[in-house]
C-alpha cells in the first residue's frame, strides 16, 4: 500500500514568531486608537505579516483583540493571586494595606517595565475599563474571577462590611486605577509639574494608602 505523501513539517519557531509579532503590533495599534480605529490591514502593515496570516492564526478582529487582551491579564492575575498568597500565609487576617498593594504593586511593575508591549498593555487596560462595550466583557471575562478572591479577603481583613460596599469601594479603586495606567499627563500641567503621571511609584505609594482609608470608612473598622 503506498504511503501518503508527507506535507512539509511546520516551522513552529516561524509561527510563534509571526503570531507575536501580531499581537505586539495590535496591542499598540489597539492601545493608541482603539478597537474601531485599527484596521487588520494596518496590523499586517505593522507586523510585517500578510494580511491573511492574520486571520489564519487569530480568527476575526474581535478575537484577535481578546487573545491580545487575554494574553497579558493571565499574568496580571497570576502576579496578584501570587502575592495575595504570600500575605495570606503569613498574616491571618491579612492587613488592609496590604490586600490592596498586593492587587496594585503588580500594575506599577508593569508600568514601570522597559518592555514597551506591558506600556501598551497599561494603555489598552485603561481603554477597556471605561469601555461600556468591552468592559464588562473583557474585564469580566478576564479579571472578575481573580477579583473574587481579593473581595473574600477584604471581607474577611472588613467583618462589618456590607458586601455591597465591597464592591463599590472596589469599583472607586478601580477607576483611580484607570486614571493611572493611562498615564494621560493631565497631573502635570494641572499641577504645575509638582506631579507627573509617569512617575508611577509615587502614584502607587500615595493610591494605596489612599484606597485603604476610603475602604475603612466605608466599610467599617477592620479587625
Amino acid at each position: 500500500m503506498a504511503k501518503k505523501p508527507v506535507g512539509r513539517p511546520r516551522n513552529r519557531d516561524r509561527d510563534n514568531d509571526r503570531q507575536t509579532a501580531i499581537m505586539d503590533a495590535s496591542e499598540a495599534l489597539f492601545a493608541e486608537h482603539g478597537y474601531d480605529g485599527v484596521t487588520l490591514r494596518a496590523v499586517a502593515s505593522a507586523a510585517g505579516v500578510d494580511l491573511a496570516l492574520i486571520s489564519y492564526y487569530f480568527g476575526p478582529k474581535q478575537q484577535l483583540f481578546d487573545t491580545v487582551f487575554q494574553r497579558r491579564a493571565r499574568i496580571l492575575n497570576e502576579d496578584r493571586l501570587q502575592a495575595l498568597s504570600t500575605a495570606m500565609a503569613e498574616h491571618n487576617p491579612v492587613p488592609l494595606e496590604r490586600i490592596i498593594e498586593t492587587y496594585l504593586r503588580p500594575l506599577e511593575m508593569a508600568q514601570e517595565s522597559e518592555d514597551d508591549g506591558w506600556r501598551n498593555y497599561c494603555a489598552l487596560l485603561a481603554y477597556v475599563n471605561n469601555s461600556s462595550v468591552w468592559g464588562p466583557v473583557l474585564m469580566s471575562r478576564h479579571f472578575d474571577a481573580p477579583m473574587e478572591q481579593f473581595v473574600e479577603a477584604l471581607a474577611v481583613t472588613l467583618p462589618h462590611a456590607e458586601r455591597a460596599d465591597l464592591y463599590w469601594c472596589y469599583h472607586f479603586m478601580s477607576g483611580a486605577m484607570s486614571l493611572t495606567f493611562a498615564n494621560t499627563g493631565r497631573i502635570n500641567a494641572m499641577s504645575g509639574g509638582l506631579c507627573h503621571s509617569d512617575d508611577f511609584q509615587t502614584a502607587y505609594d500615595r493610591m494605596i494608602p489612599f484606597v485603604a482609608a476610603g475602604f475603612e470608612r466605608v466599610c467599617g473598622k477592620r479587625r
